[in-house]
This record gives structure tokens, C-alpha cells and sequence, in this order.
């Protein structure tokens, strides 16, 4: 029977079509790459960058759940452990195996050379697994993982990545050479986000040491303080010394800008107000003046929000001046209300500043809230609507902690930002001094 050349053609694969099966598989794999790695870039936290890294790492891999361990080699960390399908407790449990006996324990120990990752296909199966080890993947119900370091050249080692199947499995070829590609620019992400929280956490440590670091005791009033500052650092401070005769010299105050020099500049202010207070804390107006010609003097391309309150607790007597700030809020059993503060322009803002002082009685029970201007700009409305909801938060203290400043400052601070809005990084800080009078 003779052969037809045109049918068995007809059946034959076209020419290249394996090359082009190829070609396609690395587009996808390419495009694939690019949005993981697009998702990371947009991640601003440590926190947020190693769940990308998970979740991204977990589908490069097809596994379901996995762990990163961030260790930096240098050893000045932070060091953490975060988990993808494990809770807390499946976390402690994986961590009572011992170190060496874990892959990223390995990992982190230092591999022979060349070994740049750790396949276990079949865990439960392996000669001499630690019995420990084994115990703990039965519980948990993982029978295969697979780690790699997260190290560059450029960056060290930061930490390890492990990933953990339900059943025996391991990562084709092509499955890890995408999660190597990615892993290496994740690290060099996380390298850079490890180095600005490391710059935050040092700049809130300085910040915090300028601050009071206990409020002081005086017969007569109660003291509580909040602080919360920006991933950069800013200028809101607050102060509370005591003074001759049984007096009390109470202080808030913001300067512009941020990062280091406005939290150098913040220092400044507060120990020469400190030092005017001592001097002539009696006339706030005279601290404030003196305040704002050193200001002017020494920091002309600054200007800065100040208020500051001669207290006598014995007597209930404020005397208060401000500079362009905020208004104190006084918080009863029968009043909510702003003190009427004259206007007055910002430290620095004018030639020469005064303006005219206020007196407060408040009675026995009520407390004065001092705040700075983040508590409503953080709000992230109208500076009218902001002032409603603080005016809001203060009437609606729950009668049962009104005889607490430190649970009357964290209603008020939960209530005019909700949802974690207190601590989410912010250009804005936030400072209440809250002050009550028996």
C-alpha cells in the first residue's frame, strides 16, 4: 500500500512547536516573576515584605504553607520568625526541634560551599531525621519542605526561607530556578527595609530619651503622657517640671519638619524652655518671648508651636500662653470644652512674638488635655471635623476611668484615631499630656 507524504505531515507536529512550548513557558514564568516581585517592591515594612515573600515563595513552589526566619549575620537584628499557614503555637512547636536538625537552622548555621539550598522530598522517610523533628511534622502535618537562604554578596545573609508541603513533593528545575531569581531580589528588598527600620527604631530611641522619663509627682494633680512618633522622626515634645512653692510648669510643643534634625532641634527647644521655665515660669508670656528670641537667634530657618502652663495644683490655678498652638481641652463630670486661647502666630514666625496670657480654675475632677496638632491632622479630616471628634472622644470618657489620665489620654487617643491609626507610620507625631486635679 503506497504511502500519501501529505496526510503524514498533516499529523506530524509543526516544526518548532516543542521550541515554542518553551518560549511560552519562560514568557509565563517571566511575567509571573515580574509581578511577585512588582507586589514586593510596593511592600514599606519588614513585617509586610516577609509575608509577601511567603505568600509569593509558597506559589513559585506550590506548597501551602511555609516560615521565614530573619536572622541578620551581623547580629544587630531585629530577629523574627513569621509563618504562612501556621499559627503561633505551630511556630513554638517548630522551634522546640533542635536547631541543627532544621533546614533553616542549616541554613542559617552556614552550608558547605556550593549547597545553596534544602530539598527533604519525602521527610518522614529520611534515615536518621531527628526524633524530635519527626514528631513535630506529624503533629503539624507537613511531610516534605524545601529552604533556601536569603543571602546576597551584597547584603550578607539575612535569614532563611522554608516552605512545606502536605505530601512527598520537591520543586521541578525550572520552579527553582524562578524562586532563586526571586529570593536573591527579595533579599536586596528586605536589606534595604531592614536598614530603615533599623534608622526607626534608633531615631525613637533618641526621641524617647528627649522626652520626660517620668512625669513628676505634685500634690494635688495627676499626670499622664502618650507619645506617638513618625517612621522619620519629628519635632513633638512635651514637658512637666516641677517648680518652687509646689508649682507645676506644664509644656507641649511641636517644631518643623522631621528626621534627626528636627528631633535635635525638638531637644533644643525643650531644655532651654526647661531652663526659662525655672526662671520666670510664673509669667508663661515672658518663657514663651524668651523662647521665641533664642529661636529666631539660633534656629532662623525653623519655626516652631509651643504652650506653656504656670500650674498651681493646691490652689487649681493655670496661667497659660500659647504660640500658634492648639487649645487645651478641659474634661468634666459638666463641661467638655476648648479653652479660649488668644491667637497668635508660631515661634519664628514674627519679629518679635507675645501675646496675651489665660487663666483656668479648673475644679476638683476636671482634667486639662494638652495635645499637639498630629492627634488631628492624623485624623486625615478637615481641621474643623477633627476638632469635633476630639471635642466627641473627651465628652464620651467613660464616667468609670475619669479619675485616670492615662485612661482618659488612651480613650481619647482610640477614639479620635481608631482602627490602629495611632500606631500606623505617619509624618505626623502625636502628643497628649493630660493633667487631672483633684
Amino acid at each position: 500500500m503506497q504511502s500519501h507524504p501529505e496526510s503524514a505531515s498533516s499529523t506530524a507536529p509543526p516544526a518548532g512547536a516543542a521550541l515554542q512550548d518553551r518560549l511560552a513557558g519562560w514568557v509565563s514564568d517571566l511575567t509571573t516573576l515580574h509581578e511577585l516581585t512588582e507586589r514586593l517592591t510596593r511592600t514599606g515594612t519588614l513585617d509586610e515584605a516577609l509575608q509577601e515573600l511567603l505568600r509569593a515563595g509558597a506559589a513559585l513552589v506550590g506548597a501551602r504553607r511555609g516560615l521565614v526566619v530573619l536572622e541578620p549575620a551581623d547580629g544587630n537584628g531585629p530577629d523574627t520568625t513569621i509563618g504562612l499557614g501556621l499559627a503561633h503555637a505551630d511556630i513554638g512547636h517548630i522551634e522546640t526541634v533542635p536547631r541543627s536538625a532544621t533546614s533553616y537552622g542549616r541554613l542559617l548555621d552556614g552550608l558547605p560551599e556550593g549547597e545553596a539550598e534544602i530539598a527533604s522530598p519525602d521527610l518522614l522517610s529520611e534515615d536518621g531525621l531527628d526524633p524530635r523533628h519527626r514528631e513535630v511534622a506529624a503533629r503539624l502535618g507537613y511531610a516534605a519542605s524545601y529552604a533556601v537562604p536569603l543571602a546576597t554578596t551584597a547584603a550578607g545573609r539575612l535569614g532563611a526561607a522554608v516552605w512545606l508541603y502536605d505530601e512527598p513533593a520537591e520543586p521541578v528545575e525550572h520552579q527553582r530556578h524562578l524562586i532563586g531569581l526571586y529570593t536573591r531580589y527579595a533579599t536586596e528588598h528586605l536589606a534595604r527595609l531592614l536598614e530603615l527600620e533599623r534608622a526607626r527604631a534608633t531615631l525613637a530611641t533618641v526621641t524617647e530619651e528627649l522626652l520626660p522619663s517620668r512625669l513628676p509627682r505634685v500634690a494635688g494633680v495627676q499626670l499622664a503622657a502618650r507619645h506617638r512618633t513618625g517612621p522619620r522622626g519629628g519635632g513633638d515634645w512635651y514637658d512637666a517640671l516641677p517648680l518652687p512653692e509646689g508649682a507645676l510648669g506644664l509644656a507641649v510643643g511641636s517644631v518643623t519638619g522631621s528626621g534627626p534634625s528636627a528631633v535635635a532641634a525638638m531637644g533644643r527647644l525643650r531644655a532651654s524652655l526647661r531652663a526659662y521655665a525655672v526662671m520666670e515660669g510664673e509669667d508663661p508670656v515672658a518663657v514663651l518671648s524668651d523662647l521665641e528670641l533664642l529661636l529666631r537667634l539660633t534656629e532662623p530657618a525653623r519655626s516652631a508651636t509651643a504652650l506653656f502652663a504656670y500650674c498651681e495644683p493646691r490652689r487649681r490655678k493655670i496661667v497659660l500662653a500659647g504660640a500658634g498652638h492648639t487649645p487645651p481641652l478641659i474634661i468634666g463630670e459638666r463641661r467638655t470644652e476648648f479653652v479660649e486661647t488668644s491667637l497668635s502666630a508660631p515661634l519664628g514666625m514674627l519679629a518679635c512674638w507675645e501675646a496675651p496670657s489665660v487663666d483656668l480654675s479648673p475644679t476638683p475632677g476636671e482634667t486639662v488635655l494638652f495635645y499637639t496638632d498630629g492627634l488631628l491632622h492624623r485624623t486625615g479630616d478637615s481641621m474643623d471635623r477633627a476638632f469635633a471628634r476630639l471635642h466627641s472622644a473627651a465628652a464620651g470618657v467613660p464616667r468609670s476611668i475619669r479619675h485616670d489620665p492615662g485612661a482618659i489620654a488612651d480613650h481619647v487617643l482610640r477614639t479620635v484615631l481608631p482602627d490602629g491609626l495611632d500606631a500606623a507610620d505617619s509624618r505626623e507625631d502625636v502628643v497628649l499630656l493630660a493633667a487631672r486635679f483633684d
